[in-house]
């Protein structure tokens, strides 16, 4: 992901319309856009409606609208911004090179800054993710009520009575969809600093995340022992929070730059040679504090220095003395691309090469491996219809693959996917790239 935002706004269109304030969209990555319409083949929700407006071109078409003054920020732009999966594949198709996920980021911004969400959304945006997720001891707090309800039958019994379809017909659905928290978490299962045995080749930092660190304590696990089992000793701050991509993707910069700025006083407390991400968004989006905190004295230098160091795992795994697995790996596996790693971070092949490392894996290409699956952060929850529509175009593709395992790089696909096996009746165990290398490597638990 490319960002770049203007607290200067005379540099902008002197036809501000509808926006203001400091997040505007920049004016020039606005005109940056030749209308070519490369970008409408490889837009999800382009091909789920047909309609010009739901497309990168036409979206962008009504930011100029609105900046321009010719048009109110209306609730069919409302919509549309919030329709948007944010994936960028767009960008990875547009020869121009525009900065898509900037100007609906920043349009989203706007939208948040005025309250005019639906109020279900607003409320949902504000206690999820700007509370909850945003605090670290307010989401352990709802994630153990959470992990009674699943844990204890009272989700099975609820399930069953259909008591929620009263409410609404998705309720159930839903609330499948809702990761199963873990009974440990991950900063309590992995020591703040580890070494690994023998000398240490590189000290990398490692972010435990926010749902990560709840529903997917295992995935960080296995992460920590690939590092370690490749020479790394691994630091994991306690003091760490929510990286701020989820609420940053929703318009609330406000909150995304606090967080930004809490991390990067956490990291920076360490000599590191790499900060290692397991999520595609989280890295993403620590990718680009610098770019989020380029107006901020105090941090833009520390944030440009700090998003230097952000490091897919498959990314530093491919950069330094990779480790190569000598048992072998008898399975059929394919990759599913993360749209924040493929597209906004352009990491594509080097998970690819590393999986072909693995004596005897028989990894074959899933289809359109870089269409997006439906989950985008929040996606299929307020979007849930149209999340299964794509969803249901992934597990066809995955069916047609005849594969035994998926790899992903991100919780949301894996989260997603692994609701798709279910619902579509595919038969494949869905994994994290870090699970599956650390099965090739036989590591113990």
């Amino acid at each position: 992901m490319s960002f770049e935002i203007s607290s200067n706004i005379t540099e902008q269109s002197p036809k501000l319309g509808g926006f203001a304030g400091v997040d505007i969209p920049n004016y020039d990555f606005i005109t940056n856009c030749m209308h070519c319409g490369l970008c409408l083949p490889t837009c999800p929700t382009y091909s789920l409606t047909g309609l010009e407006r739901s497309s990168p071109r036409g979206r962008i078409r009504l930011i100029k609208s609105v900046a321009d003054g010719e048009l109110e920020m209306t609730q069919t732009f409302i919509d549309e911004m919030n329709f948007c999966l944010d994936c960028q594949a767009c960008e990875t198709a547009c020869p121009a090179g525009v900065k898509y996920g900037a100007l609906v980021e920043a349009a989203r911004a706007q939208i948040f800054q005025k309250r005019v969400l639906p109020l279900k959304e607003r409320l949902l945006k504000w206690i999820f993710l700007k509370n909850v997720l945003s605090s670290k001891w307010k989401l352990k707090l709802t994630a153990g009520l959470f992990r009674i309800y699943q844990q204890w039958g009272i989700e099975s019994v609820i399930k069953k009575s259909g008591v929620l379809k009263i409410f609404s017909s998705k309720l159930n659905d839903l609330q499948a969809l809702a990761p199963r928290i873990d009974t440990q978490y991950s900063d309590k299962i992995i020591p703040e600093i580890l070494k690994p045995q023998g000398t240490a080749k590189y000290r990398v930092g490692f972010l435990s995340g926010c749902l990560m660190n709840v529903a997917f304590a295992g995935i960080n696990k296995d992460t920590v022992d690939v590092l370690l089992h490749n020479g790394c000793e691994v630091i994991t701050p306690r003091e760490q929070e929510c990286c701020g991509s989820l609420q940053a993707h929703s318009g609330d910069f406000e909150t995304a730059r606090r967080l930004a700025r809490h991390n990067i006083e956490v990291f920076s407390k360490y000599e590191l040679d790499a900060i290692v991400m397991n999520s595609a968004g989280c890295g993403a989006f620590m990718k680009e504090y610098g770019h989020y905190l380029n107006d901020d004295a105090m941090y833009a230098e520390k944030a440009r220095i700090l998003s230097t160091k952000i490091k897919d795992i498959s990314e530093f795994l491919i950069g330094i003395e990779f480790r190569i697995p000598t048992t072998q790996f008898n399975k059929r596996v394919a990759y599913h691309d993360a749209c924040h790693l493929a597209h906004a971070q352009k990491i594509s092949t080097e998970p690819r090469i590393l999986l072909a490392m693995i004596p005897g894996i028989d990894l074959v290409e899933l289809p359109e491996a870089s269409w997006c699956c439906g989950s985008a952060g929040i996606y299929n929850v307020v979007h849930y219809d149209d999340s299964m529509k794509l969803l249901e175009r992934k597990m066809d593709n995955v069916k047609s693959t005849e594969a035994e395992i998926i790899v992903a790089n991100n919780p949301g696909c894996l989260g997603q996917m692994q609701y798709g096996a279910n619902k579509f009746d595919v038969d494949v165990e869905i994994i994290h790239f870090s699970t599956l290398l650390k099965r090739a490597y036989r590591l113990e638990n």
